[in-house]
């Protein structure tokens, strides 16, 4: 399918961890709405839910190969638990949404974020919670985008 059919044609895979899932959650269904407020026909949009972030890659993979989706969206929050290993799961996640998409052509977008400081208290949920609607909505829109101008290179360098 990944041939940049018609925006009404268009099938996005959201791939949502489960860490976190109650802010994680606010980016997918802000992805939801925005793609529902676009002017143009919304896309289908399919949800899936991996138990965290580290796991998004290879789920991303395999939806990109199957040739059913024209883009993949990740959503997930890497938080620091007071150790290090945020920085590498951050860091491998992102390496690998972006191996995925040079290696199967399907754009991968990320709202995988990694906050420096994430406490487990009211004001820190509620400000993440705001931050990935934000983040869902952008991403969604630079999806769009993305699948908009890859569908105009055949004309503009034909």
């Amino acid at each position: 399918m990944n041939q940049m059919t018609e925006t009404s044609e268009l099938r996005i895979a959201v791939v949502a961890a489960r860490w976190h899932a109650d802010i994680v959650d606010r980016a997918t269904q802000a992805i939801t709405e925005a793609f529902a407020r676009s002017p143009t026909p919304p896309p289908r949009v399919d949800h899936f839910q991996v138990p965290g972030a580290f796991e998004i890659p290879l789920h991303a993979q395999r939806l990109a190969q199957s040739g059913a989706y024209d883009a993949v969206i990740a959503c997930a929050l890497v938080v620091n638990g007071g150790i290090y290993r945020h920085e590498f799961v951050a860091s491998a996640v992102i390496d690998g949404l972006m191996r995925v998409q040079l290696d199967t052509g399907v754009p991968v977008f990320s709202a995988v974020l990694t906050p420096r400081d994430f406490h487990e208290h009211e004001t820190h949920r509620q400000f993440f919670a705001e931050h990935f609607v934000h983040k869902g909505q952008e991403v969604a829109l630079a999806c769009l985008q993305t699948l908009q101008g890859l569908r105009a290179l055949p004309a503009m360098v034909g």
